[in-house]
């Protein structure tokens, strides 16, 4: 089971690793299997749109059943095919690093991080620092 103090590890873990890389202030989303917020935090000077943007990138992540590396490497390739996506999810989906899964040990999704703020590599760098600290495996991209 998916609890709160797991996303509050999660993200707390986030932030921490963002501040020891130096990172522009980010905003944390966590949601459950069903795409559900469970937590956020937006640090201090981290834009408002930030929040919209994590949400995103864990929700696509979530619909589309992987990370959003994935999509975004999907999207240089086939663009018209993320165009459809945003259309369809209502703009919900981001193609932006930053969107990972969170698989239990036996390998189900339970949920989804998304982290907006600095470069969507590093947003997805402090996404996995939270996810294993937390005792779960990220899964960013589909060989994962």
């Amino acid at each position: 089971m998916f609890k709160l103090s797991d996303a509050s590890t999660i993200i707390d873990t986030a932030l921490v690793e963002g501040r020891t890389r130096g990172l522009a202030p980010l905003a944390v989303a966590v949601l459950d299997a069903g795409g559900h917020l469970v937590a956020y935090k937006r640090e201090d000077g981290a834009g408002i749109v930030r929040f919209d943007i994590a949400f995103g990138k864990a929700w696509g992540s979530l619909g589309m059943g992987f990370g959003s590396r994935e999509l975004t490497e999907r999207a240089g390739k086939n663009p018209t095919f993320v165009m459809v996506l945003s259309a369809v999810s209502g703009g919900r989906m981001v193609p932006s690093p930053g969107g990972v899964l969170i698989a239990n040990g036996q390998g189900h999704i339970i949920g989804a991080v998304g982290i907006s703020g600095d470069l969507g590599d590093n947003d997805e760098l402090c996404a996995v620092a939270g996810i294993e600290k937390a005792g779960f495996r990220p899964i960013a991209k589909l060989a994962d």
